[in-house]
């Protein structure tokens, strides 16, 4: 029997795709009215004393070590260790709002929820595949892709997770896309990510292909079908090439038809160089959502992240909303970005010049990596370019040696490169 507060939000959710496309857990899940809830209602009439959440305070501030006060001494000492509100520092998700909508002009006049923090992107996938897939519900990924998909979808939440071809004719595979799209279609539903720059390609779509990536689920939509669409933003704004879609396709999913759900997954991670911050965004967009029903998203959302970690770090997300203020921050950035696409030249210049008839470059223009299909065991020439050669890689596959040129300063690039080459021959 669900509990009453889950029925309310599902209630809520009725008559939307967001509701239709809900997994047993997601029709379950619900924010309790209990510590969290009364606390945040103590803390906003309680003004003799708050006695609900367990924190030792001092005149009403929270104590904080001075070993550990010392450390970051231009944080107060709320922004330091105090608990955040579980779906996030308020302040921080409007202003990622604001940053979002800036970086994405393609979402004027769209409406979206407010984005909710969560414990780094990875954390974001699990929650959606909690609130959206399972043993009935799969899940549509690229082949290759980022091996934890598998592990969060197939081996925790029990779903399958099916796939299409990411690359034909040294480009985007628009027609297994389709296909696949089509496939996926006959239950009535799809649940699909895209992930670009993509991990392990490092490879985003043109501009046409993105616009054929839109139609296709256009046209299911209109056909009837009710679709999710995940956009892993991991690597978003890391684009090296002129032809390449500029913003996030979930600008483009938005407000695209009735029976789109599009959710973005992102965060300052990889895009503001703070990979152990583990703070990460959901945001949901759907034509015809209202703010009612955005809302009761967010707190299933919340029910999730009430149940496993409880909130997200505070000093991470203090930090990040400081750092986002800083007249700078841009100016920095695009030194960082201009360092990785030196080194993206550098190895576009290796692979365009050098043969292999063990190794393929799949198609990359982004992001922190590119992959090779190997002619022979993936796993294998791994090994040897580690014992022999010294140099680590990642095998995603039998089949996909990934190389995050991300990690490789610019002058150590053509050894790397000549060395992953001459192991492949020695195979």
């Amino acid at each position: 029997m669900l509990n009453p507060l889950a029925q309310e939000l599902n209630d809520t959710l009725r008559g939307t795709v967001a509701g239709d496309l809900l997994s047993d857990l997601g029709t379950r899940i619900f924010f309790p009215r209990g510590i969290i809830s009364q606390g945040g209602e103590a803390k906003q009439f309680g003004k003799v004393a708050n006695a609900t959440i367990g924190t030792t305070m001092i005149e009403g501030k929270p104590a904080a070590l001075p070993s550990v006060k010392k450390f970051a001494p231009e944080l107060t000492n709320a922004e330091l260790v105090s608990y955040t509100p579980t779906a996030g520092n308020p302040d921080l998700r409007k202003k990622w709002k604001e940053l979002m909508l800036k970086k994405n002009p393609g979402l004027a006049g769209k409406a979206t929820s407010n984005p909710v923090v969560v414990p780094g992107l990875t954390a974001g996938i699990s929650y959606l595949s909690d609130l959206f897939v399972d043993s009935n519900h799969p899940l549509l990924v690229a082949n290759p892709s980022w091996d934890n998909y598998a592990l969060v979808v197939e081996t925790r939440r029990g779903a399958e997770l099916h796939t299409f071809n990411m690359f034909a004719n040294g480009g985007f595979d628009i027609d297994s896309f389709k296909k696949a799209m089509e496939e996926e279609a006959k239950s009535g539903s799809v649940r699909v990510l895209l992930n670009f720059p993509q991990n392990p390609s490092g490879y985003s779509p043109t501009n046409a292909e993105a616009k054929q990536i839109v139609q296709v689920v256009k046209s299911l939509a209109e056909k009837g079908t009710k679709i999710i669409i995940w956009d892993d933003d991991a690597y978003f704004g890391l684009n090296y090439e002129e032809d390449i879609y500029p913003q996030s396709l979930f600008a483009e999913f938005a407000c695209l038809h009735e029976n789109v759900l599009a959710v973005k997954v992102d965060g300052p991670t990889k895009e503001d160089f703070v990979w152990g911050f583990r703070c990460g965004f959901l945001t949901f967009a759907g034509k015809g959502i209202s703010d009612e029903q955005y809302l009761a998203l967010e707190k299933k959302l919340m029910g999730l992240i009430r149940s496993s970690v409880s909130c997200s770090s505070s000093p991470s997300q203090s930090i990040s909303l400081h750092a986002f203020s800083e007249p700078k921050i841009e100016e920095e950035k695009k030194l960082f970005r201009d360092m990785l696409c030196a080194r993206y030249k550098k190895v576009r210049a290796f692979v365009d010049t050098h043969k292999s008839s063990v190794l393929e470059a799949l198609p990359f223009n982004s992001g922190y990596f590119m992959s090779f299909h190997t002619k022979c065991n993936a796993e294998e020439l791994r090994l040897k370019i580690l014992h022999e050669k010294q140099i680590g890689t990642i095998s995603i596959d039998e089949s996909t040696l990934r190389v995050a040129f991300s990690s490789v300063d610019e002058d150590k690039i053509d050894q790397v490169y000549s060395a992953i080459y001459a192991a492949a021959e020695e195979m």
